[in-house]
């Protein structure tokens, strides 16, 4: 518990002490939209994702440039945080009513022991989850999610769309996604 806390400790003062990165390099975050809670980079103003890959809960691994050409819905959650418990059952509805649509899901497991994880999402959700007990991920990505839970949507690019640092429900996060999974993916880009 004490390690957790730590970790946790750790992962706030990194973030709040950093500038945050913007959605394309050398930017600030504030040339995106941030309202309540919810960062959204128009196209052009986009990162790319790092390399979000590692060991799955489940066993195996997952790397999702392998999703390349699909909208990537990433939900960075712990057993162990209320507000990820509350939405998860959202989350595998948004899941659901989106993949028809070339909108895959993944899960970030923060700050946990393997074990809790697991047991956490049996029954829960059909997507994969990473096991990423540091929060190493979190921490690579332009605009960190800073808390959680926290939810990242990115493009059929791969890239940085929007960032959402709060619990979602499906009524706020179904939009988001099918508006991302509309969009044309860049000339080229495939």
């Amino acid at each position: 518990m004490r390690s957790r806390r730590l970790l946790a400790a750790l992962l706030t003062a990194v973030t709040a002490g950093t500038a945050l990165a913007g959605c394309s390099s050398g930017n600030e975050e504030s040339r995106c939209t941030n309202r309540d809670g919810i960062v959204e980079c128009a196209p052009d103003q986009r990162s790319a994702a790092p390399k979000l890959a590692g060991d799955l809960l489940t066993g195996g691994t997952y790397d999702v440039s392998q999703a390349r050409g699909q909208v990537v819905v990433v939900n960075f959650w712990g057993s162990w945080c209320a507000p990820c418990r509350a939405e998860a059952d959202d989350l595998e509805a948004t899941y659901q009513a989106t993949k028809g649509s070339g909108v895959t899901f993944l899960g970030i497991n923060v700050q946990d022991s393997r074990d809790k994880a697991v047991a956490f999402e049996e029954g829960r959700v059909t997507y994969p989850s990473i096991f990423d007990p540091a929060s190493r991920l979190a921490l690579a990505l332009d605009i960190p999610p800073n808390t959680i839970p926290a939810t990242v949507v990115l493009d059929r690019d791969g890239r940085i769309a929007v960032v959402v640092r709060a619990a979602v429900t499906q009524d706020g996060l179904r939009p988001i996604v099918e508006r991302i999974a509309a969009e044309q993916p860049a000339a080229g880009s495939r």
